[in-house]
């Protein structure tokens, strides 16, 4: 009898022992939170070397799953704050460190990124859910004290869209909108094999550095801007300007500033010439947004600022 409890003990303990192991190989990824662990080690390594991190940086892991990039970067930064939705994942994460020294560095938040609150830091690396792609870039770029560099992977044809050029197929808002705030370099290309589950296309991960000191626009007024002229980036930048719905929020915000400034506003004002005024005058009329720079839409957004038309 004895003999059968030992072993059934035994087979308990072995068990017991063996469970995270069975958890990580059992466990259904919810690919509707974007969840494709990378399972390449050489991968996860080239990640965390691009972000050459210093022993007393303090990095933010978005989504870390299992915990395959964290270990890595545990070994290198002082403090390594992860935030992850699934609770499963952050008890797996969790217990990767259980009983190291790497559990008194690393920190969990278990929630939406983009919602939180979250603490000082001075990277960010990321294998990110293609569903928050974007709106974890420009959380990065608004944040009061950015982090000093930002390494993230992304779906191919994202990642490619923040380093396109003027001319570029992809070239488009957002690439503008995150080349005016940083500098964007694309780093690795990543095959779908070196995740579990593959995802249905590539990826690629680019580093990003916001520019020091921080550009002095309105990041609301440029991209307000932005949006109109890309509409229908190969139409004429004009063209974007002729929807009463534009010429009604401009004027509505002429107004505005007109009041705000103590400006005697003329009744006689017609916002559609007033805009044409500053497209002639800025030789943008027959311009491009797909062939447009930083340059061409900084000298739009002063010139419409000189007359009193604003985007926010």
């Amino acid at each position: 009898m004895g003999k059968i409890t030992s072993m059934k003990r035994n087979n308990a303990l072995a068990a017991a022992n063996s469970a995270p192991v069975e958890r990580l190989n059992i466990f259904k990824m919810n690919t509707g939170l974007g969840q494709h662990m990378l399972k390449n080690p050489l991968v996860a390594k080239g990640i965390v070397d691009k972000a050459d991190i210093k022993s007393a940086d303090v990095v933010l892991e978005v989504g870390p799953g299992t915990g395959n990039l964290t270990v890595k970067i545990l070994e290198k930064a002082r403090k390594v704050i992860a935030v992850e939705m699934d609770p499963r994942m952050a008890a797996e994460v969790t217990k990767r460190v259980q009983g190291k020294p790497e559990q008194k560095k690393l920190e969990i938040i278990l929630g939406d990124v983009i919602k939180a609150d979250l603490p000082y830091f001075d990277i960010c690396i990321s294998n990110t859910p293609y569903q928050i792609s974007s709106p974890l870039v420009f959380k990065l770029l608004n944040l009061p004290r950015p982090p000093r560099v930002s390494i993230l992977m992304f779906q191919r044809e994202f990642a490619m869209r923040l380093v396109a050029r003027p001319g570029d197929p992809l070239y488009c808002r957002l690439s503008v909108n995150v080349q005016m705030w940083s500098t964007v370099t694309h780093i690795m290309k990543v095959g779908k094999n070196n995740f579990r589950p593959p995802p249905q296309v590539e990826s690629s991960v680019v580093r990003i550095e916001p520019k020091n000191p921080r550009p002095p626009v309105d990041f609301h007024e440029w991209d307000g801007l932005l949006r109109i002229c890309f509409v229908r980036k190969n139409r004429t930048i004009s063209a974007g300007f002729k929807s009463t719905a534009v010429t009604d929020i401009l004027e509505k915000n002429y107004r505005t500033y007109c009041s705000q400034n103590d400006i005697m506003m003329d009744d006689s004002v017609n916002i559609g010439i007033l805009i044409d005024r500053v497209l002639e005058e800025t030789e943008m009329t027959n311009e491009r947004a797909g062939k447009c720079d930083e340059a061409d839409f900084l000298k739009l957004l002063y010139a419409f600022h000189q007359v009193g038309i604003h985007f926010a």
